[in-house]
């Protein structure tokens, strides 16, 4: 064999089945799957954008099970994708979600066109470094931007509902539930400021009930528990005294484990079953002795207990969720109890309500609790025609709720319509006049992808987005700084007359995660796909 040929022979470092990408290739796959992510949410943003369909592949109980959404969290945790980059993107996308609730789909396609922008730089010649660091200063300066150009308004508390009223509007207008924005702006407003600050969304519970339209959906002071009162108990009960409770009533069960146990005659299971009993009749009187009007409990209660219960005129539910039992404890200031040993404590550890009764949603029974001690809780009762309109609804509704918890917590608000991100673009534009060098251009490019957020909003509404952005661009630069875009008539309007109002950590933390995802994205030269391993034959 000659030199030449050895020469050309490749040493294999990765097993037969790994790959890897480099350079421009790695770059390109990287780029190419977190453009395609990006693209396939965008069509979803604003109050103009259109719903997905999602349908699982494959067998099994959920392979008929449709979702019908425009929420960019449910779309993109749905799909099953291969690509690393748009990896990524999704997990920004949920972590959007689980920080504030809205803007899933604005950071996903902030963070593509960023990429779309890095793309074009990178096809230049430009160091991915020398991006980076032209990024870094324009991200800064937008933050710095967006902070100044917001507002407070929670000194004053008629301003301060007015702006969450707006914010609860401009959410759900891009939501299913637009059309009756004002009845669920107000609902949502009225169940975030039963909290009082707190920020604990478990206060606030909402139940799907298929039936009526989307307008029946009403609040419901208090909590509502998906249980039945049990047969010989009273069904309304004022000013009550609950005792929650976690703790085994089933008598009749013989709880010795793994273990065997021999009688010489039916007699002596009788004499078991009856020392069973006993047992629970002192747990019973034990239970009496703190003197309750209802008892709950987390787990069964067998017919014996239960008709020890309601002779003495205990309303008893058992049975109730997890969920229900928490929510319950909170609301009403009741401790879950194991064990029965302190009625002294008794005064302590009771809830109080002043009114439970059972009322009836659709074909079904609830218990409705009213007037509860901590007075926080509330449950929203959703109707609809079907489970998938349903289902949106109480997603558009959640997002609602976690901006409006947020608000309250941070209290700054922005203007929508696209100002806040044209006037992050006009500062970033600014700051390219003082930088040398080729970060310059990807400061533009960062300002341009800014831009884009506006042109998408304005292209879904089927209107012609670059003349709208321009004529946006060119009022904010002339001072009106509360411009923005009317998506209703597709014209340059005034947000503060139209309410179009935003939560700035929001569109901060949308900036934030959109701009480091770009980044990390960006910095990959090289992708490795690792063999499987497999195990050996015997």
């Amino acid at each position: 064999m000659s030199m030449d040929m050895v020469g050309n022979v490749l040493p294999q470092v990765l097993r037969n089945e790994a790959s890897e990408e480099k350079g421009e290739m790695a770059r390109l796959s990287s780029f190419v799957g977190a453009i395609a992510v990006a693209d396939l949410v965008k069509t979803t943003l604003g109050p103009k954008g259109m719903d997905k369909i999602l349908r699982p592949t494959g067998a099994g109980p959920k392979a008929d099970t449709i979702t019908v959404t425009n929420d960019g969290a449910t779309i993109l945790r749905s799909m099953y994708i291969d690509n690393p980059a748009a990896k990524i993107l999704i997990e920004i996308s949920k972590t959007q979600d689980e920080e504030v609730g809205d803007g899933t789909t604005t950071v996903a396609v902030l963070a593509g066109e960023l990429l779309r922008e890095g793309e074009k730089l990178v096809n230049q010649k430009i160091h991915p470094q020398h991006i980076i660091n032209g990024w870094r200063k324009a991200r800064d300066c937008a933050q710095h931007t967006l902070n100044l150009i917001a507002r407070d308004n929670s000194k004053n508390e008629e301003k301060f509902r007015e702006d969450l009223l707006n914010i609860a509007r401009t959410t759900l207008s891009s939501k299913l539930l637009t059309q009756d924005k004002e009845h669920f702006a107000r609902l949502a407003v009225e169940a975030v400021l039963r909290l009082r600050g707190s920020g604990n969304l478990d206060q606030i519970q909402i139940i799907k009930k298929s039936g009526g339209s989307i307008r029946d959906s009403y609040l419901a002071d208090g909590l509502i528990l998906e249980k039945s009162i049990t047969v010989g108990c009273p069904k309304r009960l004022e000013n009550a005294k609950i005792m929650v409770a976690n703790t085994p009533m089933d008598y009749d069960k013989i709880k010795i484990y793994g273990t065997k146990v021999k009688v010489e005659s039916m007699d002596k299971i009788a004499e078991i079953e009856t020392a069973e009993k006993e047992k629970m009749k002192a747990k019973v009187e034990k239970i009496l002795a703190y003197e309750p009007t209802v008892f709950i409990n987390r787990q069964l209660i067998y017919n014996y207990p239960e008709q020890m219960l309601a002779d003495k005129g205990l309303m008893v539910i058992e049975h109730a969720d997890f969920d229900g039992i928490e929510r319950l404890s909170a609301a009403t200031g009741a401790e879950i109890l194991s064990t029965f040993d302190n009625p002294e404590r008794a005064e302590k550890i009771m809830g109080r309500c002043k009114l439970i009764e059972e009322i009836i949603i659709g074909e079904d029974k609830f218990i409705q609790f009213s007037g509860c001690e901590k007075g926080e809780a509330c449950t929203i009762v959703l109707r609809g025609a079907s489970t998938h309109i349903i289902d949106e609804a109480d997603r558009s509704l959640h997002d609602a709720l976690c901006v409006l918890i947020t608000t309250v917590k941070n209290s700054k608000v922005v203007y929508g319509g696209g100002n806040s991100e044209i006037q992050m673009a006009l500062a970033v534009e600014k700051l390219t006049q003082s930088v040398k060098g080729k970060q310059a251009l990807a400061i533009e490019a960062y300002a341009r992808a800014l831009r884009q957020l506006p042109t998408i909003i304005a292209d879904n509404g089927g209107y012609d987005a670059p003349e709208l952005v321009q004529a946006l661009k060119v009022e904010i630069a002339e001072g009106s700084t509360s411009a923005g875009l009317d998506m209703m008539n597709g014209e340059v309007a005034d947000m503060e007359k139209l309410g179009v109002t935003e939560c700035l950590r929001v569109k901060e933390q949308a900036l934030l995660s959109a701009s480091e995802a770009a980044e990390l994205i960006l910095r990959v030269d090289s992708i490795i796909r690792c063999a499987p391993r497999r195990r050996d034959r015997m």
